[in-house]
Parts: structure tokens; sequence; C-alpha cells
């Protein structure tokens, strides 16, 4: 007997920004934050974000049934993973990415057709407005914003790359568009034999040099404000660039390959990351779904394949690559000078 089709599947992805707005708006409204010191009443918690009371019930219940919250009774709370990462007050609130879906994210990916037709972004550069980094390096609180959405982005990836990558052998390494730094701050706390830094447009300094202290390594990573268009890129053992490249056309992606090779010494490596896309094309959703929202979002911007990459990568020089996987979506594609 053969299976019966069915639509489900059509209609879960076709409807699928029903639960991603019901899970921003939660966050947006601080749901997770409020519940951090523990369970909540109904009528308690919707007055704390500012629920109405025909919202509250479904709204909350929702959240229930989507297993972000749990309910005993009439009383509400965190499930462990929203108490860990969402919880605005914890350094693992990766929330930043999920505020800037919200409230960028969501509103221009509805013109993705228009996208897809004309092959031109869809955010402020459309309405003729300052190019998207020089509006958000403007906007102090945007930008901070912005670069805690990096840090909820890359945190686990960054995790794994302070823990996987063989730095034993290496002294120096430089985060190349390190944003909040927190790569870098993984790598130091995991790796204290190394002294690193954070290499980004000046704005970004004084919230790098703040979370690096924060963290305990500011006395080992160090801010080094630069423009890698105009600058060749300090010196290092190891370069670093995190979800950097798949901003850039393929001429601009080349350009800081070749600009990292030449910051490297002999036997250094670059360590690219991003939702690299795998080589058939069919497997990573995530890593092509970023690229459509690099299609949105820049005028070149593209996400690429792990053979892609090496490609370029040996077009530079480098002798030795290889493609490790990280976590979830995420890869990193290893150059060795």
């Amino acid at each position: 007997m053969t299976n019966q089709l069915t639509p489900e599947n059509i209609l879960k992805t076709g409807m699928a920004f029903w639960p991603a707005k019901t899970l921003l708006s939660a966050v947006e409204l601080d749901v997770f934050t409020q519940l951090a010191q523990g369970s909540l009443s109904r009528g308690t918690l919707a007055e704390k974000v500012g629920l109405h009371p025909r919202a509250a019930r479904d709204f909350l219940d929702a959240l229930v049934a989507l297993g972000f919250l749990k309910r005993e009774g009439d009383r509400y709370s965190n499930t462990s993973e929203t108490d860990l990462f969402l919880d605005r007050n914890k350094p693992s609130y990766i929330g930043g990415i999920l505020e800037m879906a919200n409230r960028r994210l969501y509103p221009i990916w509805s013109n993705l057709t228009e996208a897809l037709q004309t092959g031109k972004p869809q955010n402020e550069i459309k309405t003729g407005e300052a190019d998207l980094f020089e509006k958000l390096y403007a906007d102090p609180a945007g930008l901070k914003e912005f670069l805690a959405a990096m840090t909820g982005v890359s945190r686990a990836a960054n995790m794994t790359i302070a823990r996987t990558f063989p730095w034993q052998g290496y002294h120096t390494f430089i985060d190349v568009g390190t944003a909040q730094g927190d790569l870098a701050v993984q790598i130091a706390l995991a790796n204290p034999h190394l002294r690193g830094m954070g290499y980004d447009r000046p704005e970004v300094g004084p919230i790098f040099e703040q979370y690096a202290q924060a963290a305990g390594v500011g006395d080992r990573v160090s801010f080094l404000p630069g423009n890698f268009f105009a600058e060749d890129l300090p010196k290092a053992d190891v370069v670093l660039m995190g979800h950097i490249l798949h901003d850039w056309d393929l001429s601009t992606k080349k350009m800081l390959i070749a600009k990292a090779f030449g910051a490297l010494t002999v036997g250094g490596a670059l360590v690219v990351y991003e939702s690299i896309i795998d080589d058939d094309r069919s497997q990573n959703a995530f890593g092509l779904m970023m690229s459509l929202n690099m299609l949105i979002e820049t005028p070149g911007g593209f996400d690429f394949t792990g053979t892609d990459c090496t490609g370029w990568m040996k077009e530079a020089g480098f002798s030795d690559t290889r493609v490790q996987p990280l976590i979830g979506a995420d890869s990193m594609v290893i150059g060795i000078k």
C-alpha cells in the first residue's frame, strides 16, 4: 500500500509565519525575561507584559503548544531553553537576532517576490536611504542591537570554533568584522595562551571593549579600528571572518581572502565561517535562505558552498584547505598558508 500524499508540509511551511511572529512578539514583549524569576499567573504575567485580556490566554497557551512555555493550572513558566537563551539578563541571551528579525527582517521579507524579480535589495537602500551599514553605524542604539544580534546568531558556533580548532600551534589571532567581539572572547576564554584583536569600524570599539572586559579577557583581547576596504589587515597567526564574506559580491570576497593571505604568517590559517551551503545545494535550507536574505539586504552579497570557498582560497595562494561542520547550519572553511 502506497503512502497517501498529504499537504501537511506545504501548509506547515506556508503558514510558518504564524509561529515565527508569535515567538518574535513574545521576545519583544519580554515574556521570557519576566518569567526568569519564576512562574506567574496568567493575570499577573499579562499585566507585566501589557497583554489585552482578550489576547492573553490564546497567546500564552500558543507559546505552551509551541514548546516555549510550560503551564500548570493558570501559572506559566519558561522552559529550560527559553530560560537560558531568551532571558534578556543572562549572558547566554540570543534574542538580539530575534529582535532584529522582528523589527527589520520580518517587514522587508514581505518584499521577497520583488527581490526575486528585480535582483535588488528591499531594505532602506530601496527608498534611496544610506547603505545598510552606513545607516546602522550612524545609529548607536541600532548598532548595539545589530551587534548583539550577531552575537545571538553566532554564539554556539563561536564556542565550537574556540574548542575545536587546533589553537595550540598558534599565538595570535585577529577577528575581522568582530562586531560585539563574541568570537574573540570565546577563543580567549577557551585558550589562555592566545592574544587576539577584534578588527572593525571605529564605532564598534566601545561596545567591543565593554564586552571583552565583562567577560574577563580585556587584558588579552584588544580592539583595532580599521576599514578593510582601504587598509591591509594586521599581521596574525590566524585570521577569522565570521558571517562577513556573504555580505559582499564575488570580487570583494576574493579581495578580502587575498588580504587575509597577505596578513598571515607562513603556516598561518584563515578561518571563514558562515551558513555554508552543501555542495549539492539541496540540504542546507537555512544557508540557502540566508543567501536570499543577502539578496534582500545587500546589492551583491550571497552565501556559498564549501567548494566555492576552498576554490577562492586556492586562487589566493592557500595550499591546504578543508571544510569542517560546526553546529546547526554553520560550517567553517579553513585555509593554511
